[in-house]
């Protein structure tokens, strides 16, 4: 469950978020700065057939790559994790003005890769653009027997070639102004249906 800042939502130069989202079949993905009134998210955690969490580093959450969250823990449940997209200035507000977001356990996961992210600057060490943070995410799922991750490659590489779309623009003397929908999705729908991760 990808919850994006409208911000983010208007970067469609090379939006990760939204490429994550064509990525994974079963992923949704909702605009807004505050969920307490969103009724397709209030709707997910109270359905008590979902175990939600909240991918959010810190003290307190799970760390996923150490095991601390088990299936046995889930009682039989869905596992949903709702993913907060955007910058860190823009992310703390959004959980501040989101009280059900708040009292969601919280996972993370350690040891990532550094960022791939070659055409944007992080804005320190160990920060991931959203596609990243869920590749990590679904790595860690998979080695807690929590998950499988059939398309780990595909993901990056979908990644990859976005970023060098963009820097083919530049190289050409173009103005990128954005990477069309209809690119990000033709993009993504290589993937075979059937091997589209199915997660959220």
């Amino acid at each position: 469950m990808i919850l994006m800042h409208p911000y983010e939502h208007r970067q469609i130069k090379l939006n990760t978020g939204r490429l994550t989202h064509f990525c994974l079949a079963d992923s949704e993905l909702y605009v807004g700065e505050r969920f307490d009134e969103h009724v397709a998210v209030q709707a997910l955690i109270a359905d008590p057939q979902n175990y939600p969490v909240l991918l959010y580093p810190g003290e307190g959450a799970w760390d996923l790559s150490k095991g601390e969250l088990r299936a046995g823990d889930f009682e039989g449940r869905r596992l949903v994790v709702f993913l907060l997209d955007g910058t860190w200035r823009q992310v703390r507000p959004m959980l501040r003005f989101s009280e059900s977001l708040q009292r969601l356990p919280r996972v993370m996961f350690s040891g990532a890769a550094p960022s791939r992210y070659v055409i944007k600057r992080q804005p320190e060490a160990g920060c991931l653009s959203t596609l990243e943070a869920t590749h990590e995410l679904l790595l860690a799922l998979e080695r807690s027997g929590l998950d499988e991750y059939t398309i780990p490659e595909q993901m990056l590489e979908i990644f990859m070639e976005m970023q060098a779309f963009q820097v083919r623009c530049e190289e050409e003397n173009r103005r990128p102004d954005f990477v069309p929908r209809k690119d990000q999705e033709k993009v993504a729908g290589r993937l075979n249906p059937s091997k589209r991760r199915r997660v959220f």
